[in-house]
C-alpha cells in the first residue's frame, strides 16, 4: 500500500460526545445551506459562493448570496490519507480511512450578502467593482447585476440586466467588461435582427401559452430530453453590451433606454440556427467560453442529423461582433466540450473522448494550439477520467479533478514539461496535488491559491482553498508514481461552515472502505456505514445501496438523493459496491460492463456481499434489503429474478424491459452502445439482459417507484414492473410522482419518498 505524507494544522475544537449526538434526520438533511462553486474576485481579496436554503413547509429552494475572504486560512482535521490514491490495481484502501473532515471552526467574514431574493449563478465583472448573477425575483429566469464595495465586501446596489421573454441564464461577462453572454431557449425560425428576432420570440411564446391546443408534431428524434419536451425550441447564446453611461460614477445598463442618453441595444444572437449550443448537460463547467480580449467565444454544439444516436460535440469559435461560426474539432466524430481559452490568449483547453456514441468513453484534457491549429493530448496515458479544470494564471498550468477510486482528486498538468516514462515514451507531468472529494476549481489571480469545493459521505460541499505551489504528489496515470510514495500533498484549509453547527449534533459514521476479488478475478471496492450508537456485539439489518449510471460510482461523497447516513441512522447498516461498470478505477473496468448488465456487474455485487457478511459479524445476513436507482433500478429488477436472497427490493426508475426501454429513452446513443445495437439487428442480446423475461422467479416483496416525467427511463418500466409485480402475486407497492423526472427533487416529495422507502424495508426487515 502506497500512502501520501499529508502535512497539516489542527486546531483544538470541543464537539459534543457520541452519547450527546442523536440520529441524522430528513429534517435535518433539509436545514443544511446547499453550497455552490467559488468565484474568486479579479484582486484576489474575495470570494462569492451561493448558498441553497430549503423550506420543507414552503416546498421550496432558495439560492442566496454569501461572500467570504480568500485568505482566511481556517485549519481543518485531517483523516488517515491512505485512501487518497492507490499505486497499482488490486491494492485494497485501508478500512476506515477518509476524506479529510471540516472541524467545525467558522471561516473568518464569511456572510450572506443577498438575502431579499433568490440569485445564483455569481460572475465576476473584470473590474472586480460588480458581479452578475441569476433570479427569477420578476418572474422567470433573468441576468441581474449586483454593485460590490471591494473594502466591506457589501452589495450596495442590485438591478435587471435582461428583459428577454425566453428567459436567460448561464451569464459570462467579457474580459473586456464591455459585454455579458448568456443562454436563451428561442425558436430558431425567428432569425434576424436582434430587435425583430426578439419581438418574434415573444410572439412565439404567447401564442404557444394561450393556445388552446397543446398537440404537438414531431419530425425528428430527441424531441422530448430527461424531464420536457423540446417544444420546438433551442438554446441559443446571446450577447448584449454593457457600458458606462454619463459620469464615470453613474453605471447604466445599455439592454434598454436609461437616463443620460445612453443608446438601446438589443441581446444578439451568435449562434443562430436549428442546433442546441450549448447542448443539454447535467451540470458540470460551462460548454463556452469568452477569449482574453473578448473579442471571440468558443462554444459546444451538436450538428449531426441525428442527434438521438450521437455524442459528437463539437466546438466552435464566433467573432462577438458577428461573423460565421468555425468547427476547430470537426475530425474527432466523439464528444468535444467545456473550451477555456488559456490567459495569454494562445490556447484553448478542452475535454474531448475518442470513440464515438458512446458518452462513458474516458474524457480527456485537450490543448487546441489557436495559431497553429494544432491538437495535443495532455492526458495520453492518464487512467482516470477528467472533470472540472481551470488555468493558472501564467497559462503554465491546469489544474483538474478526476475521480480516482472512492475519492476525487485534484491534480496539476504542466502545459508545456514533459517527463520521460519506464518505457522511454515522454509523457506531461502531472501532480496530485489536493486529495479528498472536490469539484468546482477556482484560481486566485496571483495564481498562488486553487479555491475549490469539498464534500464527504459526512458533510455536503463546503470551500476550501489550497495552496497550489507545494510540489504534490507525480501522478502521470493517477496512482503516484512508483518510487515516489513518500511525497506530500499540497497545503490546504476550510474557508466555509456553513453546516457544521448542525452536523455536529448528529451522530454519522464515515464510509470505511474495503476490497475483494470479484468477477474477472480483477479487485473491486465496496464501503460500509455503521448506524449511529453503533455496538459491535449487536446484529444490525443491513440496507444494500446499487448506484445508478451505471458508469457511476460510490464514492465519499454527499447525495441529497440517496443519502447513506440518513438510510443508516434508523439503525442499518448500509453496504455499497462499486461493480464492473464505475468510474474511478480506469477505463478498462469501466467497459466490462458493456453488453454484460446482468454478467460481471451481478457477480460482483453477490460475492461484494458475501464478503461483508463474512467479513463484519455485526450484519445480520437474513435481514438484508436492497435498493437501486435507474442502472440501480434495472439491476434490483434483475437481482428479483436471480436470487431470493434479500427480505425485500426497492426499484427506483428501474429498465424491466429492455427492447420497449430502446423504444421509449431519448438518448438513443445509450441503449445502443450498451446492447451493441438495437433490438432489429441484436435482439438475442437484449433480450439475454431483459428483466421481465424472468419474472417467472420472482418472490421477493418489492417497492416501485417512478416519475411521470421521466424520459430517461420511461415511467412504463415503472407500469411494467409493477403489473406483473402484482399478476405474480408477489407483495408490491408503488410511489409514483407525477411532477418528477428521473430524480425526486422537490423538498415535500423527497420527504415522502424516503418515509415510503424506510417504512417498506422496516416492514420486511426490521424486527
Amino acid at each position: 500500500m502506497r500512502r501520501f505524507l499529508i502535512a497539516a494544522c489542527v486546531v483544538a475544537v470541543v464537539f459534543p460526545s457520541a452519547a450527546q449526538k442523536r440520529p441524522f434526520t430528513f429534517e435535518d438533511m433539509m436545514k443544511l445551506k446547499r453550497v455552490e462553486e467559488p468565484v474568486v474576485s479579479p484582486d484576489g481579496k474575495w470570494v462569492l459562493f451561493a448558498a441553497v436554503d430549503v423550506d420543507l413547509t414552503a416546498n421550496t429552494k432558495t439560492p442566496h448570496v454569501w461572500v467570504v475572504p480568500l485568505d482566511t486560512h481556517v485549519s481543518q482535521k485531517r483523516g488517515d490519507p491512505s485512501t487518497t490514491l492507490r499505486a497499482g490495481v488490486g491494492h485494497p484502501a485501508k478500512a476506515g480511512s477518509s476524506a479529510p473532515q471540516d472541524d467545525g471552526t467558522t471561516g473568518g467574514g464569511k456572510r450572506e450578502i443577498i438575502s431579499d431574493q433568490d440569485a445564483e449563478r455569481l460572475r465576476w465583472a473584470p473590474d472586480g467593482k460588480r458581479f452578475a448573477f441569476v433570479s427569477t425575483k420578476e418572474g422567470g429566469s433573468q441576468i441581474w447585476i449586483a454593485d460590490f464595495d471591494g473594502a466591506t465586501g457589501t452589495v450596495t446596489g442590485k438591478r435587471r440586466l435582461t428583459h428577454i421573454a425566453t428567459e436567460a441564464d448561464g451569464e459570462l461577462w467579457s474580459p473586456d467588461g464591455k459585454n455579458i453572454l448568456f443562454v436563451s431557449n428561442v425558436y430558431p425560425e425567428c432569425d434576424g435582427a436582434p430587435a425583430e428576432e426578439a419581438a418574434c420570440n415573444g410572439q412565439k411564446l404567447k401564442q404557444s401559452k394561450e393556445s388552446k391546443v397543446s398537440a404537438q408534431i414531431f419530425t425528428h428524434l430527441l424531441y422530448r430530453h430527461w424531464n420536457a419536451y423540446k417544444e420546438g425550441r433551442r438554446s441559443h447564446l446571446f450577447v448584449i453590451a454593457i457600458g458606462v453611461c454619463g459620469d464615470d460614477r453613474r453605471r447604466a445598463l445599455l439592454d434598454r433606454t436609461a437616463e443620460g442618453g445612453c443608446l438601446h441595444t438589443s441581446p444578439r444572437d451568435l449562434t443562430a440556427g436549428d442546433h442546441d449550443a450549448p447542448p443539454f448537460h447535467l451540470g458540470g463547467q460551462d460548454m463556452y467560453a469568452f477569449s482574453p480580449d473578448g473579442q471571440e467565444i468558443c462554444f459546444t454544439s451538436n450538428h449531426d442529423e441525428d442527434q438521438a444516436t450521437s455524442t459528437n460535440n463539437d466546438l466552435f469559435t464566433v467573432p462577438v461582433n458577428g461573423g460565421p461560426a468555425k468547427n476547430i474539432t470537426a475530425d474527432n466524430k466523439a464528444g468535444d466540450e467545456t473550451p477555456l481559452y488559456s490567459p495569454d490568449g494562445k490556447y484553448i483547453a478542452y475535454r474531448a473522448q475518442a470513440r464515438a456514441g458512446y458518452e462513458s468513453d474516458r474524457w480527456r484534457l485537450m490543448l487546441y494550439d489557436r495559431k497553429a491549429a494544432e491538437k495535443k493530448d495532455l492526458t495520453d496515458d492518464f487512467e482516470q477520467w477528467v472533470g472540472s479544470f481551470a488555468w493558472s494564471p501564467d497559462s503554465k498550468a491546469i489544474y483538474f479533478s478526476s475521480e480516482h477510486l472512492r475519492h476525487q482528486i485534484i491534480y496539476a498538468v504542466e502545459t508545456s514539461s514533459k517527463v520521460t516514462t519506464e518505457k522511454g515514451k515522454a509523457e506531461f507531468l502531472r501532480r496530485a496535488i489536493v486529495g479528498g472529494f472536490n469539484d468546482d476549481l477556482a484560481v486566485s489571480p496571483d495564481g498562488k491559491t486553487l479555491a475549490f469545493t469539498r464534500m464527504s459521505v459526512t458533510a455536503p460541499n463546503e470551500i476550501y482553498e489550497a495552496d497550489v505551489r507545494g510540489d504534490g504528489c507525480p501522478a502521470r496515470t493517477g496512482d503516484v508514481d512508483r518510487g515516489q510514495e513518500n511525497c506530500s500533498l499540497n497545503k490546504e484549509w476550510l474557508l466555509t461552515s456553513l453546516n457544521e453547527q448542525l452536523l455536529s449534533q448528529t451522530d454519522m459514521s464515515s464510509a470505511e472502505a474495503f476490497g475483494f476479488t470479484g468477477a474477472h478475478g480483477d479487485w473491486v471496492e465496496g464501503s460500509l456505514v455503521k448506524p449511529p450508537n453503533f455496538d459491535l456485539n449487536k446484529k444490525y439489518p443491513m440496507k444494500f445501496l446499487i448506484h445508478g449510471g451505471p458508469q457511476q460510482a460510490w464514492g465519499d461523497d454527499w447525495s441529497y438523493r440517496w443519502n447513506p447516513e440518513l438510510f443508516a441512522a434508523d439503525g442499518y447498516v448500509v453496504i455499497m459496491i462499486n461493480f464492473h461498470g464505475s468510474t474511478g478505477y480506469g477505463q478498462k473496468f469501466i467497459d466490462a460492463i458493456n453488453g454484460d448488465w446482468g454478467g460481471a456487474p451481478f457477480e460482483d455485487l453477490m460475492k461484494g456481499l458475501d464478503y461483508a457478511e463474512q467479513q463484519y459479524p455485526f450484519i445480520d445476513k437474513d435481514r438484508e434489503c436492497a435498493l437501486g436507482a435507474s442502472y440501480g433500478g434495472y439491476m434490483v429488477n434483475w437481482i428479483l429474478g436471480h436470487t431470493n436472497r434479500f427480505k425485500c427490493l426497492v426499484s427506483h426508475d428501474g429498465m424491466f424491459n429492455t427492447e420497449s426501454q430502446w423504444g421509449t429513452t431519448e438518448e438513443l446513443w445509450f441503449p445502443e452502445r450498451e446492447f451493441k445495437g438495437t433490438p432489429y439487428t441484436n435482439r438475442e442480446l437484449y433480450r439475454k439482459w431483459s428483466p421481465h423475461l424472468f419474472a417467472t422467479n420472482f418472490k421477493t416483496p418489492t417497492l416501485v417507484v417512478h416519475g411521470q416525467l421521466d424520459y430517461r427511463l420511461d415511467v412504463s418500466a415503472g407500469f411494467q414492473l409493477f403489473t406483473t409485480l402484482q399478476r405474480m402475486g408477489v407483495p408490491s407497492k408503488m410511489l409514483y410522482f407525477r411532477d418528477e423526472g428521473h430524480w425526486v427533487l422537490k423538498p415535500q416529495n423527497s420527504q415522502l419518498w424516503y418515509k415510503t422507502v424506510n417504512e417498506w424495508v422496516d416492514r420486511w426487515v426490521k424486527k
